[in-house]
């Protein structure tokens, strides 16, 4: 199909950009002839274009679920299309967002310009200014299923198709795959916010710490920026911003080896990669870095509950992603 292998090809150079979506982060979606194909869970949008990565969903069945607010909706593996269903693989943890708005093709992006606004305690104020042009909604931060859906069901009136979700991310939406992507580019325009400068990673004394240690340094020079920017690293390591930072780096950043963390970050040195952490955890500590060089110290933020970190991790849907390899 002509419009999947547009999806596919979209999917692919969206989940290639490390400031749209990290790891298995984000997901895609068409509706066609009553069925929703989605990105499947703890999949990588950047492997669409060479791993069948969509899952088929009867779109009707969700949305008369979704109406009775049924259970089944967590996770919505009822409503495959298992005779579509060619990998068996489960639909996203993001599925009711994709089926809720009523265009045909969804991007949900964890856009890292996005998150930097939407994570300040102003963040429907400050983005009403910049989303002037647009048709969109705030959702405010709700966990992903259930609790996400009847957020944006609240909000969701005619016309929009850009949400911005407090604490997690980008939606935007519309009829055919050009027009989705066209309206990304517009929206992630509007929203960009400079990036603070960080000072260089300090090679030597990044090698002097791997000796004898199951750590190597950081590939990406931006992902070292969460150990040299003073401020990315205050707020990282003590606080929690998204869902997929506590998700994959824990609670907190570790600037110790103590304990074998996936990640530590040496205060103006940079960021060691345990030689068995998950490939996810570089991706997603860079993310950190991204976000948190685009906020500043006067900007007054809403990090997450602890009761809201405890619904995600112990959350089946997020503990099956977690479970899969890219």
């Amino acid at each position: 199909m002509v419009e999947l292998d547009q999806l596919r090809a979209l999917s692919a150079r969206v989940g290639a950009n490390p400031l749209l979506v990290q790891a298995a982060g984000g997901n895609t979606s068409l509706k066609v002839g009553g069925i929703m194909w989605i990105k499947a869970s703890g999949t990588w949008l950047k492997d669409a274009d060479s791993r069948d990565i969509l899952v088929p969903l009867d779109h009707p069945a969700i949305l008369a679920a979704l109406a009775k607010d049924d259970p089944a909706c967590e996770s919505c593996t009822n409503f495959v299309r298992t005779d579509l269903n060619a990998t068996g693989l489960r639909p996203s943890i993001e599925t009711t967002v994709h089926a809720l708005m009523p265009q045909r093709v969804v991007v949900h992006v964890h856009c890292v310009n996005t998150i930097a606004w939407a994570i300040r305690k102003d963040a429907e104020a400050r983005l009403t200014e910049k989303l002037r042009d647009f048709t969109w909604a705030f959702i405010p931060y709700a966990r992903p299923g259930l609790p996400l859906a009847g957020a944006i069901s609240s909000r969701l009136r005619p016309g929009v198709d850009v949400l911005v979700l407090g604490n997690h991310g980008l939606v935007v939406a519309a009829d055919t795959v050009g027009a989705a992507e066209a309206l990304l580019s517009r929206v992630v325009t509007a929203l960009a916010r400079p990036a603070r400068p960080a000072g260089p990673p300090d090679r030597d004394k990044l090698a002097k710490h791997c000796t004898g240690i199951p750590y190597e340094p950081a590939t990406m020079d931006d992902t070292h920026a969460l150990a040299t920017d003073p401020l990315a690293l205050k707020r990282g390591k003590s606080l929690v911003f998204y869902p997929d930072h506590v998700v994959f780096l824990g609670t907190g950043v570790a600037t110790s080896f103590e304990g074998d963390p996936p990640l530590v970050a040496i205060p103006g040195a940079g960021v060691f990669i345990h030689k068995d952490a998950k490939p996810a955890i570089e991706p997603m500590g860079r993310c950190l870095a991204d976000v948190m060089r685009r906020v500043e110290e006067a900007d007054t933020l809403v990090s997450l509950s602890d009761v809201e970190i405890d619904r995600l991790v112990n959350w089946d849907a997020e503990k099956y992603r977690q479970s899969l390899k890219p």
